[in-house]
């Protein structure tokens, strides 16, 4: 599945976008938090070190933890389902801590939950046979239960039919009762509680108990009432929220549909989300400042065809933009050709709302996902979103419709969380890089804290093997970099093949349609020893550090292991120190610093005949 030596030839290759890379420009910390799913197999996710699963979607927004009763809504003839105790709330909960997975846990807030119901056919359903005999359609499983339509029409049903009422308290209950059984988030128990699911929604994918449109003041008024009853049982705890389903609900309520409307101009003109977050930091300043929102969610799918066309695998890469370009004007009905939206830059846009009306919130995405995971187009875009969510700063991101371990989408995940099958990551510190074209050769760069290593991703997303410079500024490399490539040539596996580095600078080229990670170990400095005289009983020795980057050292240490018995008597021109076996020796501070290229020594005798022990000379 992994790293088989290979070479690629240029020969064929067209000239591509210059690509550069400054060390020390634009750092910010990676949030771990950005490669969460939402479900998965459990060997890719413990493969890829998965640090975030969220417990949601539709069927959450009724679950009923005291009977483990959920009902699908609209995805399913509004049926209640009673969880198994994998599907169970406190299973998921249970089997993502013992993994090391951090939960997010949805709490319901749409007023209703799922009453009793049997748990195998017949279910309670919201639109029964015995009450509406007549519907288009019924559950070739479960005649008793509907679609809920007649003629194409809506029926209106009788809530109590599937369902039971719960207001806040009830989500501070659920909340309460997890706690009860896994603790509190600061004891490691579930660290973040999401306010519902797609709440603009509820009056298609719930309507059997929640016909209405949903209104700026029921969002916001459930919104609070539950997030304080969330925070009343674990202060610990995250909430998140309000976790929209696309841009209508970003934007408008229910009420006002896709746009600006008397809704909006009740609450000072501002769009839903804006509102959602002045609402919030109202309540907080209502509540002695005690902060009731940590995270500002939303959902995001790009409305483009499922297509693996040509056309659509041009424009599912295009559409990767919207998260970020303030220039991509959305080629969707969200565009020009529809409700005329200004470009996205959806990242951006979520921190700019922020800053003006609750700062300090974080920003997640709980839901997403380009499609055609099982093709490499798929896999392009997916490491492309994954590479904007590092370099703009996303706090959370969790999939839905997660790829198969063996399809392409998987390996987009594992060039940046375990490209060598030995859990080798990408850098945790993002950095600035650029290409002169980001819509043929995309690059993301970040350092990585246990090694100090920078990593480059670069995706190719042209039909061209195309070669390109990459500059690389702020940082000194060993000479070589590690090259590991997923392409079409071997969808089966991520290929290596290393290549110089030389003046700060790399000549690579990138296959058509693949996806690139370079490796630059950091260059640091080499210790030498020289032997000046060996009595037998003991012998005196001379170390030389030579510093080996392009800039000048402030700190070196070397460090050995003796054979047994040997024991340094006496040093000069370093702190050193002994224990047992391993000697480490420091500069001693006047000799430290160490010019390009340049070297300084340091002197030792010690007990025993001379040894050639392996030296190892770091940078301090």
């Amino acid at each position: 599945m992994f790293t088989v030596p290979t070479a690629t030839s240029a020969a064929a290759a067209t000239a591509g976008p210059a690509l550069s890379v400054d060390v020390s420009a634009a750092r910010h910390a990676i949030s771990p938090g950005i490669y969460g799913l939402n479900g998965g197999d459990p060997a890719f996710n413990a493969e890829i070190g998965q640090s975030v699963a969220r417990w949601g979607g539709n069927a959450s927004s009724r679950y009923n933890f005291k009977n483990r009763t959920y009902n699908t809504g609209s995805d399913w003839f509004f049926e209640n389902i009673v969880a198994d105790e994998p599907h169970s709330v406190e299973g998921m909960v249970g089997s993502n801590l013992g993994r090391g997975i951090k939960p997010v846990v949805t709490v319901p807030m749409i007023g209703w939950v799922a009453k009793d119901s049997p748990s195998s056919h017949p279910f309670n359903c919201g639109f029964p046979a015995t009450r509406f005999p007549q519907q288009d359609r019924f559950d070739e499983w479960d005649p008793n239960c509907g679609n809920g339509q007649l003629n194409g029409q809506n029926l209106t049903a009788v809530p109590e039919d599937s369902s039971i009422r719960a207001d806040a308290a009830f989500a501070g209950e659920m909340v309460s009762h997890l706690v009860s059984r896994f603790g509190t988030a600061a004891q490691g128990g579930v660290p973040i509680y999401e306010l519902d699911n797609e709440p603009v929604l509820w009056a298609h994918t719930h309507r059997d108990v929640h016909p209405e449109l949903v209104s700026y003041d029921e969002l916001g008024g459930k919104g609070t009432a539950t997030a304080a009853a969330i925070k009343a049982a674990d202060p610990s705890a995250a909430v998140l929220g309000p976790s929209g389903w696309g841009y209508c609900e970003w934007v408008a309520s229910g009420v006002d549909g896709c746009g600006p409307g008397a809704d909006s101009a009740a609450h000072g003109g501002l769009n839903l989300s804006q509102w959602y977050l002045k609402n919030m930091k109202d309540y907080s300043d209502a509540h002695g400042g005690k902060r009731f929102l940590d995270y500002f969610d939303q959902h995001f799918y790009p409305q483009i065809g499922g297509g693996k066309d040509p056309e659509n695998n041009a424009l599912r890469l295009r559409s990767v933009r919207s998260l970020w370009d303030p220039t991509y004007v959305e080629e969707s009905w969200i565009g020009p050709g529809g409700v005329n939206a200004p470009p996205l830059q959806f990242i951006r846009t979520m921190k700019s709302w922020i800053a003006q009306h609750y700062p300090g919130t974080k920003t997640a995405i709980t839901e997403y996902n380009w499609g055609a995971l099982d093709d490499i187009n798929g896999a392009l875009a997916q490491a492309d979103v994954l590479g904007v969510f590092g370099r703009e700063g996303l706090d959370l991101a969790t999939m839905w419709g997660e790829p198969k371990p063996t399809d392409p989408g998987a390996y987009a995940f594992r060039m940046y969380r375990n490209y060598d099958g030995a859990g080798s990551r990408f850098g945790d510190t993002s950095v600035s890089a650029t290409s002169a074209d980001q819509g043929k050769l995309a690059v993301y760069a970040a350092q990585r804290s246990s090694d100090s290593a920078l990593t480059v991703m670069v995706v190719n997303k042209t039909g061209e093997d195309l070669t390109s410079p990459l500059s690389v500024g702020g940082f000194d490399s060993t000479g070589t970099a590690q090259r590991f490539t997923y392409s079409p040539a071997d969808l089966g596996a991520i290929v290596r093949g290393d290549l110089p580095v030389s003046g700060g600078r790399v000549d690579a080229t990138y296959l058509a349609n693949s996806i690139t990670l370079l490796v630059l170990p950091p260059a640091g400095c080499s210790a030498s020893l020289h032997v000046n005289g060996d009595w037998g009983t003991a012998h005196v020795a001379t170390v030389t550090v030579t510093n080996e980057r392009r800039t000048a050292m402030t700190g070196w240490r070397v460090s050995w292991t003796w054979p047994a018995g040997q024991q340094v008597t006496n040093s000069w021109n370093t702190a050193l120190e002994q224990e047992d076996t391993r000697v480490v020796a420091a500069d001693a501070g006047w000799n430290g610093s160490i010019d390009a290229g340049g070297s300084r020594t340091f002197g030792f005798q010690a007990t025993g005949r001379a040894a050639t022990p392996a030296l190892t000379c770091t940078p301090t």
